[in-house]
């Protein structure tokens, strides 16, 4: 009787060919992690050996610079665009309301105005309407903007934002269940009381993340109040940012503002990512 024998091979991992041996997905995994750390700290080494540190800062961190921006950074510059965000968000939030039912209504021309203001004002440049604003004089001899300057800035941001937050309105209108109006209508409302008491209270709960979203927005586009000449009491930060480096030949107030922004965007920024979190869990 004769013994056979047989000679196992190695095998390799499942789907590999035979008599080869590959790396598993986690080790490739952290090859591929190590030489993006490898990439991004040479980067880092090779900027660093690069930048002009002493001149860096005397250039965008003058201390003696920063001093002379306050405190009329924050009690002028800041207030200002306070006053232009807030106010051009409260009136582009109304009639993007206005133009969300309208373009939801079943009378015809009312949608058509609605769509053709919505695709019009979306598709501009912002710094047009601001332009358009600043030669509006000149087309209507003898019209003033009500509020001087501050209703200038105040409309602009409200053309600028009404356009997109039609859109966010109308998809906040559409996302309340119809049931809602069916059972308001069956007690007795009007359409029309429903719609104020029930569904739009109902729809704006459930936009307040994008609408903050938007307001931050807003508060980046008032910088381009800048373009309608305005000075002295009426500057907003971007305006008194650059102003003030003309003025010192130092970019150092351009930071001080870039820093403000940032005081006021990052935690607006937060808000609106833990109400979508929020607004998430409770679906």
């Amino acid at each position: 009787m004769t013994d056979q024998s047989t000679t196992a091979e190695p095998s390799g991992p499942a789907g590999a060919p035979p008599g080869r041996t590959g790396l598993s997905p986690r080790k490739k995994q952290q090859i591929s992690r190590i030489v993006q750390y490898v990439v991004l700290a040479a980067v880092v080494v090779f900027l660093a050996l690069r930048i002009e540190w002493v001149k860096l800062g005397e250039n965008f961190a003058k201390p003696e610079v920063a001093e002379q921006t306050l405190p009329d950074v924050f009690t002028i510059a800041l207030k200002n665009t306070i006053i232009y965000s807030v106010g051009g968000f409260a009136f582009a939030f109304l009639l993007g309301l206005l133009f969300a039912l309208m373009r939801m209504s079943s009378v015809r021309p009312y949608r058509w105005i609605a769509i053709a203001y919505i695709e019009i004002f979306r598709g501009l440049p912002a710094l047009l309407i601001f332009l358009f604003i600043l030669f509006l004089p000149l087309a209507l001899p003898g019209f003033e903007v009500p509020g001087g300057t501050y209703g200038q800035g105040i409309l602009g941001l409200t053309i600028v934002g009404s356009a997109y937050m039609a859109e966010t309105l109308r998809a906040g209108l559409q996302a309340v269940p119809k049931g809602q109006m069916e059972a308001a209508r069956s007690l007795g409302m009007s359409h029309a009381r429903s719609m104020v008491t029930i569904v739009i209270p109902q729809a704006v709960r459930i936009v307040i993340p994008p609408t903050t979203n938007q307001f931050v927005s807003l508060l980046k586009d008032s910088s381009l109040v800048l373009f309608l000449g305005v000075s002295g009491e009426y500057v907003e930060l971007t305006k008194f940012g650059n102003d003030m480096a003309s003025t010192h030949a130092n970019a150092t107030p351009i930071l001080v503002v870039g820093v403000t922004y940032l005081l006021v965007t990052i935690p607006l920024g937060y808000l609106a990512s833990r109400l979508e979190k929020r607004q998430a869990k409770g679906r």
